[in-house]
């Protein structure tokens, strides 16, 4: 961001428009300034960056505010400014002013982008670009016309300003701290390193051409301080200022207090915790170890517990002073929580189409496995109709009608196996069909008995919820949404029934269905029952058993993993302790539906992406004890599943509220491109996400 060239300093003041309230204001104007400043407009706003314009009302979503402003004109008098609830559309607060800013580091009027644009035609029309550049450049002078994606269109900065404006000439009278130059050099050259890269997928290295950085060295010319955490770059008459950071203890106070113990009796220490139910809990911990501390604060050396926050933790050895916050006690990380917010009406799902091609095999409902050959136009009784080619074993060949196409699937093999060809004409796969049909009769034979047999069957009924689970439950880092609390009510209450659980909870891909889980498991383990989580691959059960583990070991609980990867030796032990007791939690695969899979108490199943499970493989456990509690997660449960929540052999919940400014997913197919990949990846990890 240093090096990185920007707006001049003008636009940057002329660019945060302030509204006062009974102020007279051009509309028009008002909506043309939004626009220029990278806003979308949009029939309801949703997230930061839209507007919307209905009659005499205009919604803005800023950047820099958690909820949008509604300003109510008359005329051209802005009557009111309130603050509205996204999802109720009600308004819950109002103000007198408010400040509007870009959404990006790029922004501009049509004046400006008419220049620009032209300078960027010239600059290019005197090379020769590969056809990758030549795609790129459309699709950017495109975006820059219409102004979207203007986050990634910061390269273009300098056809916006020709002068070399960065950072350090926004203020005159500043004082520049650097920290870690060492590691600043180090990112540039992975900078150049990366570009290179780019360039070579590119076909051409035109883009680099473009002087939108500044070289780091000419940055560091200007006066500054230099902070070095590490001492890889001090030179010899640095100043040492004796700070140094805390141990992150993530609820650890045993290991805090071994810490303490090294620290001279001279020092003042400080826990900042402004959470009362942890400053409940460090008191007692501290009276427990015959730790006199005070809660107001002098300049004398000992011990200080006060219920407030402080701006960090650190070890300060010239001041003799120790502050520790309540996010390096107790918190497992550092993270603000995070709101959420519905945005389902902007979603958008992507199925993906397999079409038929020459070679495929097909089953026809009444005819069997054959393979598709080509399409063929043949004429009959004067018309021209299309047909799917097909052929059977010795040769025979079959014609479906285009209008009968819906009675022909595409075969799928899980090994790959190319299948034996039916006989046309033969009894086989009618035999075939009578066998599956009498398997699926027996099967849901099974089934019905099996509800059956729960429904009136008596199960273990659950304590309320005690202190502990409620210390559990604040562990976790996020702010649950509306439809998590839902489903947490929902499972609780049907583990406190004496009725056995069997409750579907259905939701997409990181809306909280995990935590949910989490917390149904601490519940039973408290209860003294073992909980079963089958996953459908061993990379999920072992992110799964990492995340137990650290959620559960804080209170004693053993988390075990089994899996193909796990040593056969390991596995034995694993299986020794299920069936003694000795182990609380297990997650797997279908290696936990294996006959030697012994538990002394099991009252918890759940199961992960059940889509991916076979009807046998879940009943299967379910039938080994009809009265566990049994909870299934699920982004796209099938239909059998929905079908039984709606006749009510499953309970059903719904989680439909995902993250505050969660967008839709998005599923690209190009050719592999090793920088497209490392910038994919670079990206998700610099957001704090996970890359498979």
């Amino acid at each position: 961001g240093l090096c990185q060239r920007q707006l001049t300093t003008k636009d940057y003041q002329n660019s945060v428009k302030k509204l006062d309230r009974n102020k007279i204001y051009d509309m028009e104007k008002l909506v043309q300034f939004l626009v220029y400043s990278g806003y979308a407009r949009s029939y309801t706003v949703e997230k930061p960056g839209e507007f919307s314009l209905r009659g005499h009302i205009l919604d803005i979503f800023t950047l820099n505010n958690s909820q949008p402003y509604r300003l109510d004109f008359f005329d051209n008098v802005l009557d009111q400014i309130k603050v509205f609830d996204v999802e109720t559309q009600r308004s819950f607060a109002s103000l007198e002013t408010i400040e509007i800013a870009p959404m990006n580091e790029l922004f501009y009027t049509d004046q400006m982008k008419q220049e620009a644009i032209s300078k960027i035609t010239s600059f290019f029309s005197k090379m020769t670009l590969s056809e990758r550049e030549q795609e790129k450049l459309n699709r950017d002078l495109e975006s820059i016309e219409m102004r979207t994606k203007l986050d990634g269109l910061s390269i273009y900065m300098p056809f916006f300003n020709e002068e070399e404006t960065t950072l350090l000439d926004f203020s005159t009278n500043k004082k520049v701290y650097m920290i870690d130059v060492h590691k600043m050099r180090i990112n540039e050259q992975a900078i150049d390193s990366d570009l290179k890269t780019y360039a070579t997928t590119m076909n051409g290295d035109h883009f680099l051409k473009i002087p939108f950085r500044v070289l780091l060295e000419k940055q560091l010319k200007y006066t500054h301080i230099e902070i070095d955490n590490f001492g890889l770059n001090s030179p010899i008459d640095a100043t040492d200022l004796g700070v140094s950071t805390v141990n992150n203890y993530q609820g650890n106070l045993a290991l805090m207090y071994m810490d303490l113990r090294d620290i001279p009796k001279n020092y003042q220490i400080m826990f900042c915790v402004s959470s009362s139910h942890y400053y409940n809990e460090l008191a007692t911990f501290l009276s427990d170890k015959k730790m006199e501390y005070s809660s107001s604060l002098t300049d004398s050396p000992g011990f200080y517990l006060v219920n407030q926050s402080s701006h960090g933790s650190f070890f300060s050895k010239n001041d003799r002073l120790l502050i520790i916050d309540e996010s390096q006690l107790f918190s497992y990380r550092i993270r603000p929580a995070i709101k959420y917010r519905s945005v389902l009406n902007q979603s958008t799902k992507i199925r993906r189409i397999e079409d038929l091609t020459v070679g495929d095999f097909v089953v026809h409902y009444d005819y069997g496995i054959g393979q598709y050959v080509g399409l063929k136009t043949m004429e009959l009784s004067g018309d021209k109709r299309d047909y799917l080619h097909i052929i059977y074993a010795n040769e025979e060949v079959l014609y479906v009608p285009m209008d009968q196409i819906d009675m022909v699937l595409k075969y799928s093999s899980h090994d790959g196996m190319h299948p034996k060809l039916s006989k046309l004409g033969g009894k086989q796969w009618t035999k075939t069909k009578a066998s599956v049909r009498m398997r699926i009769k027996d099967l849901s034979d099974r089934l019905i008995a099996l509800y059956a047999q729960r429904q009136q069957s008596v199960g273990f009924a659950f304590n309320k919820d005690n202190e502990m689970q409620a210390a559990f439950e604040r562990d976790f880092i996020y702010e649950t949404t509306r439809d998590q609390e839902k489903a947490i009510i929902e499972t609780k209450h049907d583990m406190e029934s004496e009725r056995p659980m069997d409750r579907l909870i259905c939701g997409d891909v990181g809306f909280g269905k995990t935590e949910v889980a989490l917390r149904a498991a601490f519940k039973a383990v408290l209860n003294q029952k073992q909980v079963l989580y089958l996953v459908p691959t061993t990379v999920l059960a072992r992110q799964h058993y990492y995340t137990f583990k650290e959620r559960f070991d804080k209170y004693g609980a053993n988390v075990a993993l089994l899996s193909r990867f796990v040593t056969p030796k390991k596995q034995k032990e694993t299986l020794e302790k299920l069936k003694k007791g000795y182990v609380d939690v297990v997650i797997g695969t279908h290696r936990l539906l294996s006959g030697d899979v012994k538990f002394k108490d099991l009252g918890l199943l759940i199961i992960d992406e059940e889509q991916r499970f076979g009807v046998e493989h879940k009943e299967r456990i379910r039938e080994i004890r009809v009265n566990v509690d049994t909870l299934t997660l699920s982004a796209t449960p099938i239909p059998r599943t929905l079908q039984m929540s709606m006749m009510g052999l499953k309970d059903l919940t719904m989680i439909e509220t995902p993250p505050r400014n969660r967008y839709p997913v998005q599923t690209y197919v190009v050719e592999r491109q090793e920088a497209l990949v490392k910038e994919a990846i670079t990206r998700e990890l610099a957001r704090g996400g996970q890359v498979f």
